[in-house]
């Protein structure tokens, strides 16, 4: 079983034996304990290697499977520091920007433009301005989104590239909080507000150029992403005769899942849903006789959620009366997936993580709320206070989506390549959490 759960990890996991004789895990050539001891815990790694690949497995997936021009998006979302966004731009991908706040990182990390894209379901004026200066795409959420870029565009003369957002009307299976292509879903346009939208651009002199779609994130089976890729091409073949207008690119969102535990195993792999995808778009577009659009995929966890390793120090141990509970050093304010809907991890112990399973824990963390448990029922060995332990797939929707509740320092983040490790964001300190307070004045004080 815990042989199994190393296919979890990155690629470059390894046993080392230490002097003491016992294994530990190690990730990039680099032993887990001398980091986390380094850097304390929670400690968050991302492998380069396991981000290169993910990213050579896409392309070489497009290469053998579409025949025209393609191109990879990579989520923001997900993860994004400035490390990171200056890794996705010397790949050549492009950034997935959500705010002001992620197009600033990519620009703090010098993303070339053409290079940055960005999306959002309600973006406000200044963010729009954000993205007009900074961006050389701009996903359009909604018809008020595009009256507002329309006097934009009259000032600029470097105005981005747009693509609308549509819903198609069909939403892949997964938890309903992961779901975006529904009808009722807050994301993109409808049809008859797509077409409104080109002939809006074609009015107002609006550089219109794609068309994208989301259904939904980490699905397992490609088959549900067809009838959506066909809605979408008949609403493109309706906006060619009504309006003249074709896209030059199309996007299919992302949303591709990983085996976050060892009953996942085996998974789909990323070639499967690629090729399913483009053969899809291909004859789609052949019996519509619509030319081939650039193909460009907008992968999330599937590019960076292996790459990423948690490290957690055991407190407290505890039995109840029909649990063991094992009490670690971070939990839902590092990771909040398991408390929102539900996600669920695997692990295994840093040091002699291949001993023997002696009984179902349960991981939780140190918070004042009872849904923070990161992990319910796993096999595990004995474990001690003071170990550590390692949850695998952690590069995905964690730390942005982090908080500083019950005064939570956000951890501390490592990029391992090659038997080197480099810090690439510092944890938080105490006097960052009161870095933005005032304190209250005397003469309003009560």
């Amino acid at each position: 079983m815990n042989e199994r759960r190393l296919e979890l990890f990155p690629p470059t996991t390894r046993l080392e034996k230490m002097p003491t004789g016992a294994d530990h895990l190690s990730i990039g050539g680099c032993d887990l304990t001398t980091l986390a001891e380094q850097y304390g815990t929670p400690l968050y790694i991302y492998d380069q290697a396991t981000l290169d690949g993910a990213v050579d497995e896409y392309r070489a997936a497009l290469r053998h499977t579409y025949p025209h021009a393609t191109g990879i998006t990579y989520a923001g979302k997900a993860f994004l520091c400035v490390a990171i966004a200056q890794w996705a731009a010397r790949r050549g991908l492009w950034v997935d920007c959500t705010g002001a706040g992620e197009i600033h990182i990519a620009v703090t990390a010098g993303v070339p433009r053409a290079q940055i894209l960005v999306h959002g379901v309600n973006k406000s004026v200044a963010v729009l301005a954000a993205a007009v200066t900074h961006a050389g795409t701009i996903v359009v959420d909604n018809l008020i989104e595009l009256h507002r870029l329309a006097p934009l565009r009259k000032r600029e003369a470097d105005f981005p590239d747009l693509w609308l957002r549509v819903r198609p009307g069909v939403a892949v299976e997964t938890h309903s909080y992961r779901q975006t292509g529904q009808d009722d879903s807050k994301f993109g346009m409808s049809s008859a507000e797509a077409m409104e939208a080109v002939l809006f651009c074609c009015q107002q002199d609006l550089p219109l150029a794609g068309v994208h779609f989301h259904q939904g994130s980490h699905f397992h089976d490609p088959e549900p992403i067809g009838p959506g890729v066909d809605r979408v091409l008949d609403l493109i073949a309706t906006l060619r005769q009504g309006s003249g207008w074709t896209p030059a690119y199309l996007s299919p969102g992302g949303g591709w899942g990983i085996p976050y535990h060892e009953d996942d195993l085996p998974h789909p792999s990323i070639a499967d849903y690629v090729r399913f995808v483009a053969a899809r778009v291909e004859e789609g577009c052949e019996a519509r006789d619509l030319p081939l659009p650039i193909l460009h995929m907008e992968p999330g966890r599937s590019l960076v959620a292996r790459a990423g390793v948690a490290i957690y120090r055991v407190g407290a141990l505890k039995r109840t009366p029909h649990r063991r509970w094992l009490l670690l050093d971070g939990g839902m304010a590092d990771n909040i997936r398991p408390a929102l809907y539900g996600a669920r991890y695997s692990a295994l112990p840093v040091v002699s993580p291949l001993r023997p399973v002696t009984d179902q824990a349960w991981l939780a963390g140190p918070y004042c709320e009872s849904g923070d448990v990161l992990i319910s029922a796993l096999p595990m060995p004995d474990v001690q206070p003071g170990e550590m332990i390692a949850i695998p797939a952690s590069g995905a929707y964690h730390l942005m989506m982090g908080s500083n509740y019950n005064g939570a320092l956000r951890p501390a983040v490592l990029w391992v390549s090659k038997g080197q490790a480099q810090l690439i964001q510092r944890r938080e300190t105490l006097e960052d959490l009161v870095d933005r307070d005032l304190a209250l004045q005397e003469s309003v004080a009560v």
